[in-house]
């Protein structure tokens, strides 16, 4: 029989209740019960630094095939080829690859004078109102923008796209999202403008993936099948538009619950890209991250079997003092090595340079303009989504 440890502990990733603040349990996890058993939905978790760390680099012992999701592995459905996020080597050492050589920090960096561009827009259309949503007025815009312009969606479609994707990750508050055969995003969305492209060819990503040739696992050299593109687009245009929107929110409200650093940042804006950093350790949009367990491994002294589910908890190891001294405080000036706000190992984000340039021009643009502004606590909403943790309205009001 499968060793089930005895915790006080309990630890419920769909309670509303929890999902609001998980920082008290995610404390008591790593005290009390660093190997965690959950009995209704039948996972495990680790909540350590190091236990974390560890275990996103084995992806030997702990596979992303079956997917990333606690519910997806359980459904136990067949993932669409070409789904990076969802693939072990050597079929994930080929399409990272492959994509790698768009997502280069040098290309990125590029960037910055349309990420700009975006912010500008976005921020001009609530000037002098009196009220600025984090989320709805600048995390929905700029990086719908950028992403649609990195792809090469028309701005007429960019908002369809990106509420595609929106849709595709939304569950229902306090319930596990139920995922049955062809409920994936398959990038169908994305089967007109591949077509047109193809006759088409531009400087943007769904061209050079169109035309690109590499050799895949099987030592063949070939182009990607016209699935495998939409499915990587698809791919591409939710991590792009989801993760950068959570982090603009949680910008927001922290530098709200922390008005001394958010003036300092003002003044110092040359500490911006540490805040960022420090912003992505303190609250990650992306908490968990789920594998399936391919052999018996032992841990704490017990051994957990193959063929369950282990769920590392990334937002819980960025606050464990034993790798951040006085880790459940929020400090712009601490002194950052890595952190696992955009996960680790070998499906470390892709877009983790241009998520970073569009947080740091987000925070210079704002700063810019507000130098104080108040949560609108009312009319805040919680997103509730299968995949990142953040706000899905931060209104505020702005001196």
């Amino acid at each position: 029989m499968a060793f089930k440890p005895v915790s006080e502990v309990y630890y419920d990733p769909y309670a509303v209740g929890i999902e609001r603040d998980p920082y008290p349990v995610y404390r008591r996890l790593r005290e009390e019960s660093p190997l965690y058993y959950n009995e209704e939905y039948d996972f495990y978790a680790l909540s350590r630094y190091e236990d974390v760390e560890r275990g996103l680099v084995d992806s030997t012992t702990y596979s992303s095939s079956r997917g990333g999701i606690l519910e997806l592995i359980k459904a136990d459905i067949e993932i669409p080829p070409a789904t990076l996020i969802f693939e072990d080597p050597p079929f994930h050492t080929v399409h990272r690859r492959l994509l790698s050589k768009v997502f280069t920090p040098k290309r990125m960096n590029v960037l910055e004078s349309r990420v700009r561009e975006y912010c500008i827009q976005a921020l001009d259309s609530v000037d002098g109102s009196g009220r600025f949503d984090f989320v709805a007025d600048l995390g929905r815009q700029m990086p719908m923008r950028v992403i649609g312009m990195l792809l090469g969606i028309p701005t007429e479609g960019q908002e369809a796209v990106r509420d595609e994707a929106d849709a595709h990750v939304q569950t229902e508050p306090g319930k596990p999202r139920e995922f049955v055969e062809g409920n994936l995003a398959n990038g169908e969305i994305f089967a007109d403008y591949l077509d047109w492209r193809a006759a088409h060819p531009s400087d943007d990503l769904m061209s050079e993936l169109l035309k690109s040739e590499f050799e895949d696992e099987n030592g063949t050299v070939r182009q990607l099948t016209r699935q495998e593109v939409m499915t990587y687009v698809s791919v591409i245009a939710g991590a792009g538009n989801e993760t950068t929107c959570r982090l603009i929110g949680w910008a927001g409200k922290v530098l709200a619950d922390h008005p001394d650093q958010r003036r300092q940042l003002a003044e110092e804006p040359s500490r911006i890209p540490n805040a960022v950093e420090e912003l992505l350790r303190f609250e990650p949009p992306a908490h968990h991250t789920a594998r399936y367990i391919t052999c018996d491994v032992e841990l704490y002294g017990q051994n957990v079997a193959r063929g369950n589910v282990m769920t590392f908890l990334n937002g819980s190891a960025n606050r464990d003092d034993r790798r951040f001294p006085d880790g459940d405080n929020f400090d712009i000036r601490r002194p950052m090595g890595p952190h696992l706000g955009f996960g680790y190992g070998i499906h470390y984000c892709l877009g983790a340079a241009l998520a970073r340039l569009e947080g740091r021009v987000a925070l210079e643009e704002v700063l810019k303009r507000f130098r104080d502004w108040d949560v609108d606590y009312d009319n805040i909403k919680m997103a509730s989504t299968a995949i990142v943790r953040g706000w899905g309205a931060l209104p505020t009001f702005v001196g």
